[in-house]
């Protein structure tokens, strides 16, 4: 029994149901998530790592993550009217801070390779379950990007951003291997690129496509440069078999 004082915040009312929904789990039939992922995502060109999850099925009021050695890292339930409607897709994005301010190894450390745990309970008390693997191979970023044959520079920021005429043809080599300096070493499995190209004014936005693993160009949209900017940016991401992805980002100006 749990005695709740007139004067105690609410916060642990809601601690108390997330321990009540984690022992329930032990007796819930067991249902099926329709999605399950927890993946690495490296920016190359900023230099930073995250976790990302994205995970749907049933309308569910509890949510829990357990890493390979079975401890707890993240357990979530709403509450109030949203607990009586129930989650189904949930997403989340670690910060992503810069590897001078978190190494690498340090980031591999946390998050160690092997399978993560994640269970939860629907709004009837049935029982999900899935076990992700996760792994520290990152696939390798995208080289030798051109853009209309055209060389890209070394970043934005930089003398010789690649100066084009429409169409726009973004170009980049197949990426065969892991990332070679940071994670697990080997061979990489791309099973999909995506790319983003961004116009920033007269008002920000941005186009995307993913593509299958046997391209390796883009045709920026016309509809994206005929709104005029002088300078875009463009990302491409790259989704290795296990999940993880790796993007780098660049520009181009318009005649």
């Amino acid at each position: 029994m749990f005695t709740v004082l007139h004067k105690r915040p609410a916060l642990p009312l809601a601690i108390v149901a997330i321990g009540l929904g984690i022992s329930a789990m032990a007796n819930a039939q067991e249902a099926a998530f329709t999605e399950s992922r927890l993946f690495f995502e490296l920016n190359d060109t900023d230099g930073d790592l995250g976790i990302h999850s994205a995970i749907d099925g049933p309308a569910w009021k509890l949510l829990a993550i357990k890493d390979p050695r079975g401890r707890e890292m993240l357990i979530t339930t709403p509450i109030g009217r949203l607990r009586l409607q129930g989650l189904t897709q949930f997403f989340f994005e670690s910060a992503e801070p810069s590897f001078d301010e978190l190494d690498p190894a340090v980031f591999f450390a946390r998050f160690p390779e092997g399978r993560y745990g994640i269970k939860g309970i629907t709004l009837e008390g049935d029982k999900m379950k899935s076990t992700v693997m996760i792994s520290h191979l990152l696939p390798d970023r995208a080289r030798n990007l051109r853009v209309n044959g055209i060389p890209a520079a070394e970043s934005c920021d930089v003398p010789g951003v690649p100066v084009v005429s429409a169409p726009v043809v973004i170009t980049w080599d197949a990426v065969t291997q892991s990332h070679p300096t940071l994670g697990r070493q080997g061979s990489a499995t791309v099973v999909r690129y995506e790319v983003f190209a961004e116009q920033r004014k007269p008002q920000p936005l941005k186009y995307s496509l993913g593509l299958p693993p046997t391209m390796t160009q883009y045709t920026v949209a016309p509809e994206l440069i005929a709104l005029g900017d002088s300078e875009y940016k463009f990302e491409i991401l790259v989704r290795e078999v296990g999940g993880n992805q790796t993007a780098v980002e660049n520009c181009f100006k318009m005649l």
